[in-house]
């Protein structure tokens, strides 16, 4: 009997100990929870009696370097329901179906879906949506929102970009900025009772969203318009496929106009043009048509350049002093390399001339043999000193990147082709960082649009930055070229662009795409001014005029009317004689 007593003692003994440990668990859980975790179970409570209502952002603006508001925003209002807050689903239905000119089936299909939130619809004007408002719907909640808008509709489409409808950026500098642009939203909590239903003459708490910052740009209107209604005539005279214009300063990279028409409009951005078939296409087909309307061809798209690339070539052979100004050349019409026959523009050939008067006269013959004295190796040195190999860093999204041959794939027929600008591809804006390299001392710029960002509260300016690199050319050899090319404009090849009391240079192109044949053209004239200190820079494309297509004739008078409208805007002094003014008439300039 002891022996069992004491077995019966040991065990309510332990029984006692197993509960006291349970019981000293449990009470220090309880402390635990209710004095280091109080506050996050209080969140949890409140968060299941409260509902979250987001308040939109206003986005950023942006602006032109003048203070032109380029993208502006728009109250309006979202409408919603709350599922477990409706007390007459068939009154919502007739009222949201009838104010936003909805189908009936499918407010009523949102309306009656068991959801937290359902919404109904979006950009709804905020006269339409206080109308709304007015019937007192219980579950109903109509928020402010915004709407980007453009005031200049289709201005700089191709650079700006669209927002969704979320306001979020889709293309151009609207998603390359984005993260400066969007804001930080704000939100309502309403106290909800256990159903979720709105507690009845509970007050809201409202935390305030905070607007984006604003994006200030190089871009300036007024150029931006002058480039553009030069581009829409340029194209209806020749009937082009697309003209393209960059206006951009050579010394910083800030781009003062990028154009590139058709444009689009921006508040409309999946309309597209009236020319375009839409019959019969899917919703796939369209939406490829859509991606192409909004493609930025200057940033987006590579091209043979042709003879503007003669600039390069030149500074290269300037540079490895294989060539001097005075050197004499002689072209027949051609030049045969290997087993190849490769023409000059010019088809009886320019005869005796030198050097200068070959880069006047964009003469292939002569610059083939300028390519071979410096040799592929060389030529690619000068090709990745002034950025050729890589991309510019300009800052809009899609960059594409040059084509090149491999340099033990460069033969002479290779190097003969690219010495003149054919056989590879680049972007507009790589041959305008090289060419602005060439003519402003020898520094590589990062062209881009951004030029700084605002707070939108403090009003404090942040200024960008972008990396340049010293070094690509000589001093000498830049003066050289710019002393080049100012006589292509005032006697040779683009004497088209020449302007009275003006110093401008330039080079002259027509490039044939492919397939060879086809007898479809890109016409193009690079220009910049002063040549004594170049500040502004224009390129022009013609993609595929129709007529007479050599960028001497076509393309060369439409920079030359760009200058005339922009360079007493930009405060260019006249630092050449004045010229009394001439008309030539059925004169062809090649090239």
């Amino acid at each position: 009997m002891n022996g069992y007593y004491l077995y019966q003692r040991r065990h309510t003994t332990l029984y006692i100990i197993i509960l006291l440990l349970v019981a000293g668990f449990l009470i220090g859980r309880l402390f635990y929870i209710m004095v280091f975790q109080s506050s996050e179970y209080e969140r949890m409570a409140k968060e299941l009696h409260e509902r979250q209502r987001e308040i939109k952002a206003p986005r950023g603006l942006i602006y032109d370097r003048n203070g032109v508001v380029l993208a502006n925003n728009r109250s309006v209002c979202t409408i919603s329901v709350i599922h477990s807050q409706l007390k007459d689903e068939a009154k919502v239905i007739e009222v949201l179906s009838s104010y936003l000119e909805m189908d009936k089936e499918a407010v009523r299909k949102k309306v009656e879906k068991v959801s937290s939130r359902e919404k109904i619809k979006s950009n709804v004007d905020k006269e339409l949506a206080e109308k709304i408002r007015a019937y007192h719907l219980a579950g109903v909640m109509i928020d402010e929102d915004y709407k980007r808008t453009y005031p200049f509709d289709s201005l700089a489409s191709k650079v700006l970009g669209f927002t969704g409808g979320d306001n979020q950026g889709i293309v151009g500098l609207e998603v390359q900025y984005e993260d400066v642009l969007m804001g930080t939203p704000g939100y309502i909590l309403t106290l909800t009772d256990a159903g979720g239903k709105r507690v009845e003459h509970s007050a809201e708490s409202r935390q305030e969203a905070i607007a984006g910052d604003n994006l200030i740009t190089s871009l300036d209107y007024n150029i931006q318009t002058y480039a553009e209604q030069a581009a829409y005539k340029v194209k209806k005279e020749k009937n082009a496929k697309s003209v393209s214009v960059i206006v951009c300063n050579p010394q910083n990279g800030e781009i003062y106009a990028c154009v590139n028409v058709p444009e689009y409009n921006l508040n409309e951005p999946f309309t597209l043009g009236e020319d375009v078939k839409t019959e019969g296409l899917s919703a796939e087909e369209k939406q490829n048509l859509c991606n192409q309307m909004w493609r930025n061809e200057v940033v987006n798209d590579t091209y043979e350049p042709g003879s503007t690339f003669k600039v390069v070539t030149a500074t290269a052979a300037l540079e490895e002093h294989v060539v001097k100004v005075t050197d004499s050349f002689f072209c027949p019409g051609y030049k045969i390399v290997e087993d190849r026959r490769i023409r000059c523009h010019k088809a009886g050939g320019h005869g005796a001339e030198t050097f200068k008067e070959g880069v006047m006269n964009s003469c292939n013959p002569v610059f083939m043999e300028v390519g071979e004295r410096v040799g592929a190796k060389n030529m690619y040195k000068y090709y990745k000193r002034l950025g050729l190999f890589e991309k510019t860093g300009i800052d809009v999204p899609g960059e594409a990147s040059s084509i090149m041959h491999k340099l033990e794939n460069v033969k002479a027929v290779e190097l003969a082709t690219m010495s003149f600008g054919q056989s590879f591809q680049i972007t507009p804006f790589q041959l305008i960082r090289a060419v602005s390299a060439v003519v402003n001392g020898g520094t590589l710029i990062t062209p881009h649009f951004g030029v700084a960002v605002e707070d939108s509260e403090t009003k404090e300016v942040r200024k960008l930055t972008y990396p340049t690199k010293s070094g690509a050319v000589s001093a000498e050899t830049s003066q050289t070229m710019r002393e080049l090319l100012e006589a292509v404009v005032s006697e040779g090849s683009g004497k088209n662009a020449k302007l009275s009391g003006y110093a401008i240079g330039g080079k002259t192109a027509t490039s044939e795409k492919l397939p060879r044949g086809n007898a479809r053209y890109i016409s193009s004239f690079l220009g910049f001014a002063p040549t004594d200190n170049p500040s502004v820079m224009v390129l022009l494309l013609i993609n595929e005029p129709e007529g007479i297509y050599y960028g001497g004739t076509i393309a060369a008078p439409v920079v030359g009317d760009i200058f005339h409208n922009i360079l007493p805007y930009l405060n260019v002094e006249k630092t050449r004689p004045e010229e009394e003014e001439t008309k030539e008439t059925n004169i062809i300039i090649t090239d």
